[in-house]
């Protein structure tokens, strides 16, 4: 076809062309016209959607309510919001499906205030909104992080009758979990007169949304009752379940029977929409400390795109292997020419740490500079850990006052722990008094590192008085480990009677963390009676590590206890010698077996090539 190419439209050539005709919306346009727009859209082409805006206007099509729709969606497509305005103001008739396509226009270039702004004009000129209308301001919601606006359009949702609509529900139920309301999402869902496999991949995302995987047997049940109603499992499902694969609560045996699914089901990792299952299986490997595995994966991916190669580089650096990170960081913008993103960067950094690397860390820091990444919240924090970690203090506090980035409880916390390595708890104090003087409200991760800070330094006094004041004014929870800190903190200065009766009147129940600082005090102080204790509690708590029973039985030699130690013999044979009986496992395969996917010999070390930034 032989395109002539047509000046772009300008409006008052609309407005002529609009007035021609009585009721031109009711004009049926020509194969050809929907063909050559349609192709025009799918290319993203804004050259060839103005030609065919020209060719609509030629036609004596403008006011037909159906290309109107076309090239509203067209425009927003492209993100040219002038055009999209003039074609809506200059139409006539405006159906639903026209607001719609505004409004979807106003949501795609993220202007979200503008879009409701469009929807309350809609509802003023007495136009009923239909479902894909609440899907959409569902969608604007959820990035607007407003509760309340979410629970209108629930609210609206249920006034029209469309709560049983599977678009409007779904859309909802994602929004209630971006706000962490689970039991609202939960609700909804249960009430759904009909799902499909976009409610159930819903609430998976939802659940693997959550911190530390807590709803990882909720998430395994919903895969198996998913099966039951007759949904297979699709590229999405696998994503999310694979981000309860390689944690202390997740299931590993679950996560090698997805990579497993995956092979079976010919889920293609090369496949541009399905980059997130190669990245998922890559970090579930490199969860589980199996860097070999998860190289495999990587190399089967032929077509690799910035989030693989980075998910690669994390996992060696989070597996203390930073020579491989810094190499593969290298190749990735020597073999594939990709340039590094700010995700790419902070996953890097702590290789650099372990590598006590200063120098790349600067190299980072200034090509974050150049690239204008500096005012990036998560990358300034990794650069502020950087710098402690590799040395120089200097450069991670000029970072953090740094006015180039919004700092937030992480930077806080982040120099709080720094200035606490260096056992400067003075500063660490002082800094954490700053931050809670600006209402920045401390986590317990701050109050674990301004705790630890005064154990190193023997601040006892102030240590108690940060700990009651992060509890009783600011409601912080304790932890377990923040009473480990508490309890090392009191052993350290030789207070072990006040450490013991501490952990009789803590909070949580005390766990090995917490006897074992009670150990290390008892052994510094040459406190026999309360070292015995503490191993005793030991023993109880972890009854399968020999090491405790070693040491109190040592414990009781030294003292010429050869009874306590003979007692203590017996019950350790008596442990060696329990078999353990065989039973069928009461967890049932969740997607089919195959057989295992063999792993990768080796990755041969290249050496530490040189960061081209």
């Amino acid at each position: 076809m032989n395109l002539v190419f047509v000046p772009k439209p300008c409006g008052l050539l609309i407005s002529r062309c609009y007035s021609t005709l009585s009721r031109p919306d009711l004009i049926s346009p020509s194969p050809s016209l929907l063909h050559f727009l349609q192709h025009a859209i799918n290319h993203r082409s804004q050259k060839r959607i103005h030609q065919s805006h020209a060719r609509v206007i030629t036609h004596g099509l403008g006011q037909n309510t159906f290309l109107i729709t076309k090239l509203i969606s067209a425009y927003s497509i492209c993100g040219d919001l002038k055009e999209l305005n003039l074609i809506f103001d200059l139409a006539s008739i405006k159906t639903v499906y026209i607001w719609n396509s505004l409004i979807s226009g106003y949501v795609k270039k993220g202007m979200f205030h503008g879009a409701f702004g469009r929807f309350n004009e809609m509802q003023k000129c007495n136009i009923v909104p239909d479902d894909f209308t609440l899907s959409i301001l569902a969608k604007a919601s959820n990035e607007l992080g407003n509760v309340v606006v979410a629970k209108s359009i629930h609210g609206k949702s249920l006034r029209l009758g469309f709560i049983s609509d599977i678009i409007v529900a779904n859309s909802l139920m994602s929004m209630y979990f971006k706000y962490g309301e689970c039991k609202e999402s939960l609700k909804l869902f249960n009430e759904m007169p009909e799902r499909n496999s976009g409610s159930w991949n819903v609430l998976l995302a939802g659940y693997a949304s959550f911190s530390d995987c807590f709803y990882v047997k909720e998430a395994w049940e919903a895969v198996r009752n998913m099966q039951l109603d007759g949904i297979k499992p699709d590229a999405f499902t696998i994503s999310s379940l694979l981000q309860f694969c390689g944690h202390p609560n997740g299931k590993l045996s679950y996560g090698k029977e997805l990579h497993c699914y995956i092979v079976k089901n010919e889920l293609d990792l090369d496949s541009g929409s399905k980059f997130h299952i190669g990245c998922g299986l890559i970090e579930m490997y490199s969860r589980e400390n199996n860097t070999i595995a998860s190289r495999y994966v990587f190399d089967q991916i032929k077509s690799r795109n910035i989030y693989v190669w980075t998910a690669m580089v994390s996992g060696y650096a989070q597996n203390e292997d930073p020579d491989k990170a810094l190499i593969l960081f290298h190749e990735m913008q020597m073999k594939d020419g990709i340039v590094p993103n700010k995700v790419s960067l902070v996953s890097l950094l702590p290789a650099c740490s372990l590598h006590a690397g200063l120098m790349n860390g600067k190299q980072i820091h200034g090509y974050a500079i150049r690239k204008e990444y500096h005012n990036d919240v998560t990358l300034c924090n990794a650069l502020i850990d950087t710098y402690s970690k590799c040395g120089s203090l200097e450069y991670a506090k000029k970072v953090f006052e740094s006015d180039s980035f919004c700092k937030d409880t992480i930077s806080w916390t982040t120099l709080i722990s720094a200035y606490g390595l260096y056992g400067l708890a003075e500063k660490s104090i002082r800094l954490y008094n700053d931050m809670v003087e600006r209402s920045i409200k401390p986590d317990q991760i701050t109050v674990l590192a301004v705790l630890s800070a005064c154990g190193r330094s023997g601040l006892v006094n102030e240590g108690l008085q940060l700990y009651n004041t992060a509890v009783q004014e600011h409601k912080i929870e304790p932890t377990a480990e923040i009473c480990a800190a508490v309890v090392y903190m009191l052993g350290n200065s030789g207070e072990l009677e006040q450490a013991f009766s501490f952990i009789s009147t803590m909070m949580v129940e005390p766990g090995p963390g917490v006897w074992g600082a009670l150990v290390s005090a008892s052994i510094k102080y040459r406190n026999n009676e309360m070292l015995e204790l503490a191993y005793r509690y030991l023993v109880e708590l972890e009854p399968d590590n020999p090491s405790n029973f070693i040491s109190l039985s040592n414990l009781y030699a030294s003292a010429s206890r050869w009874d306590a130690v003979a007692e203590l013999r017996n019950t350790m044979k008596e442990r060696e010698n329990v078999k353990v009986v065989g039973r069928k496992s009461e967890d049932m395969p969740l997607l089919g077996e195959i057989s295992v996917i063999s792993n990768q010999q080796g990755i041969d070390a290249l050496g530490l090539a040189k960061l081209s930034l």
